[in-house]
């Protein structure tokens, strides 16, 4: 009887347990959106080329309409919030980090192997601009140009990210939020 009462007390700590650490987790993943809508009023989003599950971390990152009017952050789009104070942007489902292809102004944001480099090294300051932490002047950037994605009703849209000169004139390009629920 010891022994049962025991193995239930145990499944119930675990239980409860395994349900705070999900709570937990799901407070940790986080959008990283460009505080203008610019044309897309469900704004863009940081995101990895690919459709959810199915996206490839081959490829540069973009800036594309938020999927969490779906009413949930999708796991292409989904950024560890402890990560990010840490200065490390860190997508928790593909295990890699935004990553400069240099630290130089027009450069793409790629994926790779989180490896605490200076070229996965980012600030997001409190005026929302991303800073590339080894050149304070680089300022993660979406273009002014887009295009039709594949897919979403309306139609998705798509911008290139780069790292540009940070510049005032440029902030509706330039200045990004995060936030944990759609």
């Amino acid at each position: 009887m010891k022994k049962l009462l025991l193995l239930l007390l145990f499944i119930s700590c675990n239980n409860q347990s395994n349900e705070n650490d999900e709570t937990i987790l799901n407070q940790q993943t986080v959008e990283v959106y460009l505080l203008n809508t610019l044309n897309d009023s469900r704004g863009y989003c940081i995101d990895m080329k690919g459709y959810k599950t199915n996206a490839d971390i081959n490829n540069s990152l973009q800036a594309h309409s938020c999927y969490s009017y779906q009413g949930e952050i999708s796991v292409d789009q989904g950024f560890d919030i402890s990560k990010i104070t840490n200065e490390e942007f860190y997508i928790r489902h593909f295990k890699v980090c935004m990553e400069a292809e240099k630290i130089e102004e027009s450069s793409a944001l790629n994926l790779n192997t989180c490896d605490k480099s200076n070229k996965q090294k980012f600030i997001l300051q409190s005026d929302g601009k991303i800073q590339s932490k080894s050149n304070l002047n680089l300022c993660l950037t979406v273009s002014e140009n887009f295009s039709e994605g594949g897919g979403g009703n309306p139609v998705h849209l798509i911008r290139t990210l780069s790292l540009e000169n940070c510049n005032d004139a440029l902030s509706s390009y330039q200045k990004w939020g995060i936030r944990t629920k759609p």
